[in-house]
């Protein structure tokens, strides 16, 4: 893969590899899986906000450059027909209008279960409805990419462009490990996918406090590539603050931006 595209590579398709290569049903037997219905997710522990993410990925052949990206994702509570639910709104700011993308997802409050996603990438928009026991492409959006589409699943499942969410809500503690259904629109099939709590650590904020953090960690191997994800999570806060990714010939890495970071949407001009 070539230098230049390599970030970018890593960015459209690594989700989708992770999710469809982490089917471990042996070790399964000795996980906690997620079920939907058994509302295991600790969802008051997600806050509604404004959090902002620097992104950058390091080539290790590559000494002189570093690709950035800026994310914003804000979280609102709402009621949609008598229902509560979170909406998700993200922004994915890089060097140019390229890699800009647009983001919006809605969900239960009291599951997390996800009933709308759409996701903007240049002028070309997919938008989905998402139910329990199928997903199928919105008729609300008239220029959508995704129409026509439909799938029937086999048993009700999370949306994994919002895993930083659900990593927050999860009841984290030594030794556990987690299956979580996950399933990224678009793509053949949902997968339980697994995630192990390694250990903890205590790391530092930028205004140099000390969070004692859970580590989650995830692994999977794809045409010969072995691919990890540790993120750490705050015990005390449930808040995701740091990731760290490696892949074949490279790192991502994910620090979540202090509170008084600049909300950059206001300034740009309608």
């Amino acid at each position: 893969m070539k230098t230049e595209h390599l970030a970018e590579k890593i960015v459209a398709v690594s989700l989708s590899l992770l999710l469809l290569l982490s089917h471990t049903p042996k070790v399964f037997a000795q996980t906690d899986t997620i079920r939907i219905k058994d509302k295991r997710l600790l969802t008051s522990t997600l806050k509604p906000g404004l959090r902002q993410y620097l992104v950058y990925f390091q080539n290790i052949k590559d000494n002189r450059s570093l690709k950035f990206w800026l994310w914003l994702r804000d979280i609102n509570l709402e009621t949609r027909n008598g229902e509560k639910v979170f909406t998700v709104t993200q922004h994915w700011y890089g060097n140019d209008s390229s890699s800009y993308r647009s983001v919006y997802s809605i969900n239960k409050v009291a599951d997390f279960s996800p009933l709308y996603h759409s996701e903007t990438i240049g002028k070309k928009t997919k938008a989905f409805n998402w139910a329990p026991d199928k997903i199928a492409s919105a008729d609300t959006n008239a220029n959508n990419e995704a129409k026509n589409f439909k799938l029937d699943f086999t048993f009700p499942n999370l949306n994994w462009n919002l895993d930083i969410e659900t990593f927050e809500m999860l009841p984290l503690a030594e030794g556990k490990s987690f299956a979580i259904p996950f399933y990224e629109a678009g793509i053949p099939a949902p997968l339980y996918v697994l995630y192990k709590v390694t250990g903890s650590e205590v790391i530092s904020t930028l205004d140099g406090n000390k969070v004692d953090c859970w580590k989650l960690y995830n692994e999977s191997d794809y045409n010969g590539r072995h691919f990890t994800e540790t993120y750490w999570i705050s015990k005390k806060n449930h808040e995701f603050l740091k990731e760290e990714d490696a892949f074949g010939g490279g790192y991502r890495y994910k620090i979540k931006m202090m509170g008084a970071a600049t909300n950059l949407l206001p300034r740009f001009v309608k």
